[in-house]
Order: C-alpha cells, then structure tokens, then sequence
C-alpha cells in the first residue's frame, strides 16, 4: 500500500444514527430508508444515508431520497478505517445518519451485523410479515438476541394486510420493540439487476412522499438515538495522477460509480472529464479512460451505433493509452453483444470476444485483483458471460470461496474484467491502472 500522512482529531462527534437491516432480501429496505429519509427531510432535517456492502442501485434512489450522495460501508471492501472516517464526516455535517444493510442482517462474513457492532449503531428490523402472524414476533425476538451485544432499536412489520393483521402482530410484541407497520406496496419497479432507475420513475417524490406520510404515522418516525462517531487517521494520497486526464463514460448505461471511486481519482490528482456514450459524445482528450458497469444491455442500439468511438478506441489503444474496463464497460468492448430477445449487435470491437446476457445470475461475491502491486477489492454481479479465447491475464480471487474468481483480460493498455473495483483499497494500484 502506499504510504500516506495523517491528521487526527481526537474530538467525538455525536449524531442520531440507525441501521435499517432485516432477515433477508427482499424484506423492503430501501423502501423503509428512503421513505425514513424523506420523512426526516420534510422535517427539516439533513440526511446522510450509507449502504452496506458493494451496491450502486439501490443507492442512486436513496440519493435522490436523501439529497446527498450514498457512500458504501463494507468492513473488508472499503475497510474499517474508511469506514470510520465516512461515519465522522457524516456526524459533523448532518442531522441523522442512516444506513441501509445488506441482505439479511447476519448474512455474509462480515456481515451488516459486524458493522453495527464494531460501530455502536441501532439496529431497526424491517420484516415481511405478508404471510405470518405470531411467527413475526419470533423472528424479531431471534435478531434481537441472536447476537447479545447488538443494540436492537425495535422492529417493522412490511407488507401488512390491514390494520387488523397489525394489531395482531403488534399484540405479540413487546411495546418497546414495535415501531409500526407499512401496507402491501410495492413502490419501487425491478428489474435483473435490482430496481428501476430514479429517472425511469418521473412519479418518484410522489411515491416518497406516500411512503413518508404512512411512516410518520408510527413509532419508527421518531429520531433514533445518538451515536458517538470517533475520528479517525485521514489519508493524503500521493498524487500520482497529477497532470493526467482520465476519461469517464458516464450516463445511464454506465451509472456503476462509486462515488468514494471518484473521490480517490482526484484525490491522486486526476482530472475528470465525463462523456455519455449513449448520448453519441466523442471520445474526449484524455490520458487514460475508464468504462465504469452499468445496463449497456438497455442502450445496446444507441452504443452500438455510435459513429466514432470505436474507431477513436481502437486508435486510443494503438496509442498505448490506458482502459479499465469494468463489467458492462467490459461487455461493450466485445465484437457483439447478444440480448435475451435473441438479437444480436455489434461493438466496438476491441476484445476479440461475444457477450451474452443471460436470464440468471451469472456470478456474486466480493472479489479482489492484483496485477502486480497487490490487491485491489471489489465484486462482481452480473447476468451475462463472456464467449472468448482470450487466455486470462490473471484470475481475481474469491474472498469467502475457494472457487477461483473472475477472469481478468490484458490486451496491450487494456484491462478489462467483470470486477467492480473499490479504488482506495490500493490507491498505487489504481493509479497504476491509469497510467502512473
């Protein structure tokens, strides 16, 4: 890793902070933490919301909910430091902390759970009760003593039939860990890869406000207590961007960004420079280029049919200019790119491969690369493969399995993998990526 100075404070900063978790996914979140947010919002309050775990869907709604921008907290990918100066910066600048957790609470080593631990955070259950009565209260009793340490804030009924089934679900809780419930609604359409985009949903602040009325009906709309966030050492990167150009292509089929990635990029000295390849963009004047994931299934005609990128990357990389290309940046850099309707088009042709999207899920799971400076964290989610024989330059590792992780391609200044990649897990390697 490279070798950083440091800052510290020593003051602790209090603020309301909770955790919303559940026993699995699916169990209705994000619905729960944004309509939290919205509702705490028209109070007058500022929002910060975080998400668990290696996630950009789910947080591009809850950014619009909160008015900010979602950063992730993951104890292995981002690392707890990290973790802990996101955490202080929050409680300094914002009313309430909110984090969404990931898929059940326990779930996962480690586990949403760990983080709410190592943190001092309150916990609140969100539990689908569409399909039990009393069974509710025992699921709630087991993630409240499950892990003794854990500091249970209360739970939330979801998907509830009526005001009947709730008083019933309510009537075998304990008072002070009931906080209400939320009807059967179903306010965020999905798709493969999570929910709709917010800009698919021009209703949106109406459905946030149905949400943030029904909420502040109940319990759980009262401020959660304060939490004592300490600081924490803050790195200073070496610049070792300095002077150089990187190229973003950055627009509904490439919204896979994390923010704290970008972040990183210009703490190492980078200027960014955005273009939308769907919206037809040239390729900007640049020093090295990134192709972030996102639906380039969903854009296929409008990437396919772009008028000059290809030929710009082709030459880009006769140029020996760098490209990380990550999973749906990867998939448009195939000869073809075959849709589940069965049609099939072209790309821009620079790995000698096909993508295929597939109807299942094709790979999850945090993983990290190294390529000869150590480790770079990330994940991989994807519902498509890749049809080449192309030898890998290397393989990503699995970080909780010992099946071998994801193929990684090297062809002259490319590098283009399925791996998400979390940028200040080794800023040098990055940087290194890119051209330093």
């Amino acid at each position: 890793m490279v070798s950083v100075n440091t800052h510290k404070s020593d003051i602790k900063t209090p603020c309301p902070a909770l955790m919303i978790a559940a026993p699995s996914s699916g169990s209705g979140k994000t619905t729960l933490t944004a309509g939290l947010a919205w509702h705490h919002r028209r109070q007058g309050r500022r929002v910060k919301i975080f998400k668990c775990g290696p996630d950009f869907i789910d947080p591009m709604l809850l950014t619009v909910a909160s008015g900010s921008s979602v950063d992730n907290l993951d104890l292995w990918m981002v690392g707890e430091d990290l973790c802990r100066q996101h955490l202080y910066e929050a409680a300094c600048q914002y009313d309430l902390i909110l984090i969404e957790a990931v898929m059940g609470l326990f779930d996962g080593e480690p586990s949403a759970a760990h983080l709410a631990l190592r943190f001092g955070l309150p916990v609140l259950a969100m539990i689908d009760a569409s399909a039990m009565a009393q069974t509710f209260a025992a699921l709630a009793f087991g993630l409240k003593h499950y892990e003794p340490k854990l500091n249970f804030f209360g739970a939330v009924a979801n998907k509830v039939a009526g005001a009947g089934h709730a008083h019933l679900l309510e009537s075998c809780m304990p008072p002070d860990t009931w906080l209400g419930w939320l009807p059967q609604v179903d306010p965020w359409p999905e798709r493969h890869l999570g929910l709709a985009l917010p800009h698919e949903l021009p209703d949106l602040e109406q459905r946030l406000d149905q949400l943030a009325d029904m909420i502040s009906e109940h319990a759980m709309a009262k401020l959660p207590p304060s939490v004592e966030f300490e600081p924490v050492s803050c790195p200073v990167l070496p610049t070792l961007l300095q002077g150089r150009r990187v190229a973003i292509a950055r627009d509904a089929a490439f919204c896979f960004i994390y923010p704290a990635n970008l972040t990183c990029l210009q703490a190492l000295g980078a200027e960014l420079l955005y273009f939308s390849p769907t919206a037809h963009d040239p390729l900007p004047d640049a020093d090295a280029l990134w192709l972030p994931g996102g639906y380039p299934e969903l854009h296929a005609q409008a990437l396919s049919t772009h008028p000059t990128l290809a030929n710009e990357l082709h030459t880009w990389r006769a140029a020996g200019k760098p490209i990380l290309a990550e999973c749906g940046g990867m998939l448009v850099l195939a000869e073809t790119l075959s849709l589940s309707d069965g049609s099939c088009l072209p790309m821009w042709g620079l790995l000698a491969a096909k993508a295929i999207m597939n109807t299942r899920l094709s790979a999850v799971g945090p993983q990290a690369v190294d390529l000869g400076l150590g480790p770079l964290r990330g994940h991989t989610f994807h519902y498509s493969t890749l049809d080449t024989s192309l030898p890998p330059a290397t393989w990503a590792t699995s970080s909780h399995s010992v099946r071998r992780g994801e193929a990684v391609y090297r062809d002259g200044s490319l590098t283009a993998s399925y791996v998400h990649l979390w940028f200040s897990s080794h800023p040098a390697a990055t940087a290194a990526l890119l051209g330093a």
